[in-house]
């Protein structure tokens, strides 16, 4: 049987987006001929792959859900097949999430570091969207905080612990510890803790949250750095967390510190389809790996650190320490 790319890629699309319109407008075509296009394939197929409900709202059916996964490894076969035809050119294409942390200032250390890799970088919104676009083979390798249990709930992803940063507690010039050399977390406790997203995306702000008994939290719309730096700037009573290496220059109305006893670590890692083949990717891993050992960006005492659950069982594997000991 022969399939059609453009089909497949469309039905893609939709189980992605779960949302005629909102698929069509993704790919640049009509809602019209993304409709067509969708329902030529099922016809092809001899089966439903959505079940159509009043108003606006699909899902898949069963065959939908079970073509899913092998339509994904399809197209991103037809992206390999083009990249062998064209003789391997085409630059590695990664996409970076978590804005306010400039996740692209470690991938320029790395690129400049080992400028054998090219790449084309570019920006998802989050997690949810990078993965979206490594299935629909528009990018090949996301960059950024792979928040916990994504195995059990992406098994079609692999990924790799890359760095681990430094966490600075950010507080207004006014609040009353703004003058400290450095802070601990408890130290924070009846501290408001702002978040610059909704607090639902952001599984590291909630995990420290609920590790360090923070009760109070604030969040509301990324709009950019700056707006959310005069946020904390103008409540004393609130306070947020930020990469040590990524602190901005100049003052903000806001103070920059040091939380020790533990130090809390924001992993960032790389994620691809473990059916992905592009030939630069075991160098952007090479050129990670690297970087990280000449830095100790992957240094990680239990003792010392606190990282979320997830990231400790993946820093205890490269560091040698076990899972027993980071539960003390």
């Amino acid at each position: 049987m022969d399939l059609d790319l453009a089909q497949v890629r469309a039905f893609v699309a939709t189980a992605d987006c779960l949302h005629f319109g909102r698929a069509a407008e993704l790919l640049g075509i009509t809602q019209q001929a993304l409709s067509k296009r969708v329902a030529r394939l099922e016809v092809h197929l001899a089966v439903r792959l959505f079940d159509r409900g009043r108003g606006h709202g699909i899902r898949l059916t069963d065959a939908g859900d079970r073509f899913l996964v092998p339509a994904q490894q399809l197209l991103a076969a037809g992206e390999r097949a083009v990249s062998a035809a064209s003789g391997g050119h085409r630059r590695l294409r990664i996409d970076v999430w978590g804005h306010l942390f400039a996740p692209m200032r470690t991938l320029a250390d790395v690129l400049t570091a080992e400028p054998g890799v090219a790449v084309e970088p570019g920006t998802g919104r989050d997690f949810p969207s990078v993965v979206a676009s490594l299935r629909r083979g528009e990018t090949d390798v996301g960059f950024g905080r792979v928040p916990g249990g994504h195995d059990v709930e992406h098994p079609d992803l692999a990924h790799r612990m890359v760095r681990l940063e430094p966490v600075d507690a950010v507080v207004s010039a006014a609040h009353p510890r703004a003058d400290a050399a450095q802070l601990r977390p408890s130290d924070l406790r009846d501290d408001r803790l702002r978040c610059p997203a909704d607090a639902g995306r952001l599984d590291f702000l909630t995990s420290f949250a609920d590790r360090f008994d923070i009760r109070h939290l604030a969040d509301g719309p990324n709009l950019g750095l700056e707006p959310f730096l005069r946020l904390v700037a103008r409540d004393p009573g609130c306070f947020s967390l930020f990469p040590a290496d990524a602190v901005p220059a100049g003052n903000h109305g806001v103070r920059f510190i040091p939380l020790v006893s533990p130090t809390p670590l924001y992993a960032w890692s790389l994620l691809w389809l473990r059916s992905a083949g592009h030939p630069s990717l075991p160098l952007l891993e090479a050129a990670f790996a690297g970087v990280a050992s000449r830095r100790r960006w992957l240094d990680f005492d239990p003792r010392r650190d606190w990282l979320p659950g997830t990231d400790r069982q993946g820093a205890a594997t490269r560091t040698g320490h076990r899972a027993k000991a980071l539960e003390r």
